[in-house]
C-alpha cells in the first residue's frame, strides 16, 4: 500500500464552501483506481491535509492527473497549491 499526504491551506472564510464542494466530488475521488481510503482533515484556520491510501505507488502516480483536476475545482478556495508527499504504508488499521 501507498499513502499520499497532501497539505493545503484554504482562504479565510472558505471552509464551509470548500466542504460543500468536497461532497460533490466524493464519487470521483472514491472511484479512482486503487483507492482504499480517503481522509480529509481541516482546522478552523483552513489548514488541513488529505490522506489517501491506495494499493500502490503506481496507482497513486497514475491518478495524479485526475487528482490535479479535482484540486483545480478548489482553486478559488485555496491560498496556494497543495503540497503532496508520498509514503509506503507500514500499518493501516481501523475499527
Amino acid at each position: 500500500m501507498f499513502a499520499r499526504i497532501t497539505q493545503y491551506k484554504m482562504k479565510p472564510g472558505s471552509r464551509e464552501a470548500a466542504t460543500a464542494k468536497l461532497e460533490t466530488v466524493r464519487d470521483q475521488i472514491m472511484g479512482m483506481p486503487g483507492i482504499i481510503s480517503f481522509t480529509n482533515v481541516m482546522n478552523e484556520d483552513g489548514s488541513g491535509c488529505v490522506v489517501s491510501v491506495v494499493d500502490s505507488q503506481e496507482s497513486s502516480d497514475a491518478n495524479a492527473p485526475r487528482v490535479a483536476e479535482i484540486w483545480g475545482a478548489f482553486a478559488e478556495y485555496l491560498e496556494g497549491p497543495p503540497t503532496p508527499v508520498g509514503y509506503d504504508v507500514i500499518a493501516h488499521w481501523s475499527n
